[in-house]
């Protein structure tokens, strides 16, 4: 029976000392997310749009579109992060806290040089919200150059 215990312990050791120490430190976005919800101040991100359509615009051409929001939520709102789905498609986001209450602008430009034809693009959020991701669509049918 003790060398079933001591086993037993013994394995128990070797489980935690052999896991990954990455494992168990959480994203910043994560741990922002989590104090949020343990101080029920949790930021909320409502848009007025989560889509734009650009229309029909020659191939070359850069649109510029905003995507207004509101923090309707109790704590302040972080964006850490913006990515566009490709390199055409580049986002702007507010780098301070968002107060509640608040309004705040993501502006997203399109580069339609050698996108011709129907596009569709998107740009992810990351946030301190929950959930922690939005993700914002853009489109435009780009009529190709002449030849």
């Amino acid at each position: 029976m003790k060398n079933t215990n001591l086993f037993v312990i013994a394995l128990a050791i070797v489980a935690v000392a052999c896991s990954n120490p990455s494992d168990r430190v959480k994203p910043e976005s994560e741990r922002m997310a989590l104090e949020a919800v343990q101080s029920a101040q949790l930021p909320q991100l409502n848009f007025a749009t989560e889509s734009h359509d650009f229309g029909t615009i020659n191939e070359g051409d850069v649109v510029e579109t905003e995507f207004k929001f509101t923090n309707t939520g109790e704590g302040p709102l972080i964006i850490s992060s913006a990515q566009g789905s490709c390199g055409c498609t580049v986002p702007e986001y507010p780098n301070a806290p968002v107060a509640p209450g608040e309004e705040g602008v993501i502006k997203v430009s399109f580069n339609s040089e050698g996108k011709p034809n129907q596009q569709n693009k998107t740009v992810t959020l990351t946030t301190n919200a929950v959930p922690s991701t939005k993700v914002l669509t853009i489109t435009a049918n780009v009529t190709p150059k002449a030849k």
